[in-house]
């Protein structure tokens, strides 16, 4: 039997045209489903990680969405003052209500 080529230490790109053959030809056999056996624990944790979406990264006790009715000329302002620093419509907010409670 033909020596395996190990892919981590010799990757595709440096290899010769008959090692890249032999690393490569586990590939060109179609898939049988016989073969297949079940994920072990490791396995399904990696890959229900990899399926979920990223989402929004956790900050302190996690976030809330709230709705409020903010006048439409202070909101007006709001973003302007948030674009002039660069920031979110929301950190701004969050700014100013740390600020008025002082926190």
């Amino acid at each position: 039997m033909e020596q395996e080529v190990d892919e981590v230490t010799a990757p595709y790109e440096s290899m010769t045209a008959d090692e890249l053959g032999r690393a490569t030809r586990k590939f060109d056999r179609e898939f049988v489903a016989l073969e297949a056996r079940p994920l072990t624990d490791g396995e399904r944790a990696r890959f229900e990680k990899a399926r979920r979406k990223p989402g929004r990264p956790r900050r302190g006790d996690g976030v809330r969405v709230v709705s409020v009715s903010i006048e439409r000329s202070l909101l007006a302002r709001v973003d302007a003052e948030a674009h002039r620093l660069g920031i979110s419509r929301a950190a701004l907010v969050e700014r100013g209500l740390r600020r008025v409670l002082g926190r």
